[in-house]
């Protein structure tokens, strides 16, 4: 697998995650987005990356740590691999 292809799985992954706990809050893109002007829109479909900054603000959003984001991640690695 080349990093374009690589990048392009994390970005999905990452999209999936965020708009999982988005939608397991029972918030709406809009709400997120009057509670943290941060617009997820792009992110959820996986067109746009993001920065750490605007991701730990997302985790304080969700009261997770980094840790808890990125606990499926590991699974969804072994996963794919196999």
């Amino acid at each position: 697998m080349n990093l374009k292809e690589e990048n392009s799985i994390n970005l999905a992954w990452l999209a999936k995650r965020i708009k999982s706990l988005r939608s397991e809050s029972g918030l709406t893109q809009l709400q997120f987005l009057h509670e943290t002007n941060i617009h997820i829109g792009r992110i959820e479909q996986g067109k746009r990356d993001i920065s750490f900054t605007t991701l730990c603000k997302i985790c304080d959003y969700f009261k997770i740590s980094l840790e808890d984001f990125f606990a499926n991640e590991r699974l969804h690695k072994k996963n794919h691999n196999s």
